[in-house]
């Protein structure tokens, strides 16, 4: 069992920045990559980042690369998402999330297996 902690959302105008946290516990594992998804208000949840823990291979969606950086920190077995260049269409709950394996370029929610509860990122114009 894996738990996880997402906390640094808030409210940001446009052009800003955030860091989101994901702090992990639970059992430990050597392969397994950890992901970021967001979902606005009557849409889908969407792919954002992801990262192998072991290797640090990341992997981002094209509405957020270049403004986003995924990075993790094994001695606090927590992963972070700084987010740059923020803007009103990135409005939604942030949701880290687990995956067994090494892949990251798995984009779909299904092929999660543990998810925090999520936190909320506001960019107001």
């Amino acid at each position: 069992q894996v738990q996880l902690v997402e906390s640094g959302g808030g409210l940001v105008q446009a052009g800003g920045s955030l860091r989101l946290s994901c702090a992990a516990s639970g059992r430990t594992f050597t392969s397994y990559v950890m992901g970021w998804f967001r979902q606005a208000p009557g849409k889908e949840r969407e792919f954002v980042a992801a990262i192998s823990w072991s290797s640090g291979s990341t992997y981002y969606a094209d509405s957020v690369k270049g403004r986003f950086t995924i990075s993790r920190d094994n001695t606090k077995n927590t992963v972070y998402l700084q987010m740059n260049s923020l803007k009103p269409e990135d409005t939604a709950v942030y949701y880290c999330a687990f995956r067994f394996g090494m892949v990251v370029t798995t984009t779909l929610p299904v092929e999660y297996s543990y998810w925090g509860h999520g936190t909320q990122v506001t960019v107001s114009s």
